[in-house]
């Protein structure tokens, strides 16, 4: 895959911007579920939900969405389907494997008008959100571990701003949090870059039971502000 004219880092911001009109902004990440049933009630808790979440569902993320980007990077996106599937396996919840489907859709959608490039047409219907992530990675000049922090990112302030409309809490403290955990996700991209060449089988699988029974839980309540 060509490298494109953007600046590098102005091409991540980009890629990372929570006002980029890719659906985002309906999730909370599973916050809501969980200060529903009151296991975020102070900013300490909310602090441990954001590090359980990018350490789980956002290795996984960041896994997927730099071995896409490096395969795109190679112009090869043969195993596309088998990173599709192996993704499907680590979401046991039909409900987050539905809505990660959706926001790929809407991720392409955007990255398709914002900047196109005809790979994000062979990625099938309904792309994981991080298989595509990791494609329009590529497809801005940007690399494995740039794909990587971009989603994490994406998944942790999405979920932190959530809690301005969930919880009683100053934005700033919010903030402090994203702060703290920023060596946290660059570690955690690193590590996902180091393994984006392996096989999609060896890709990490840390499991979050609760999140996926809250998610099944959340669908089913009749009022609620996010998607998921």
């Amino acid at each position: 895959m060509a490298r494109t004219g953007l600046g590098r880092q102005a091409a991540l911001l980009v890629l990372a911007d929570g006002r980029l009109p890719a659906g985002g902004y309906a999730h909370s990440g599973g916050l809501e579920p969980a200060v529903a049933a009151r296991r975020v009630t102070d900013m300490a808790e909310l602090e441990a939900f954001l590090v359980g979440r990018a350490e789980t569902a956002g290795v996984i993320a960041a896994a997927f969405a730099a071995a896409a980007c490096a395969r795109a990077l190679r112009d090869d996106l043969s195993q596309m389907p088998e990173l599709e599937a192996e993704l499907d396996a680590r979401i046991p919840s039909p409900e987050l494997r539905k809505v990660s489907r959706d926001l790929g859709r809407q991720l392409r959608r955007a990255m398709s008008s914002i900047h196109p490039h005809p790979h994000f047409a062979d990625l099938g219907p309904a792309p994981h959100q991080p298989i595509v992530m990791g494609v329009a990675a590529a497809a801005l000049g940007l690399d494995a571990q740039d794909a990587a922090l971009a989603i994490l990112h994406e998944n942790n302030s999405g979920a932190a701003a959530a809690a301005a409309k969930l919880m009683p809490v100053d934005p700033f403290d919010v903030h402090a949090i994203l702060a703290r955990m920023a060596e946290r996700l660059d570690r955690l991209a690193g590590r996902a870059a180091a393994l984006a060449g392996g096989p999609p089988a060896d890709l990490p699988s840390p499991g979050a039971p609760l999140a996926d029974i809250a998610a099944e839980h959340h669908r089913r309540r009749d009022v609620r502000l996010f998607a998921s």
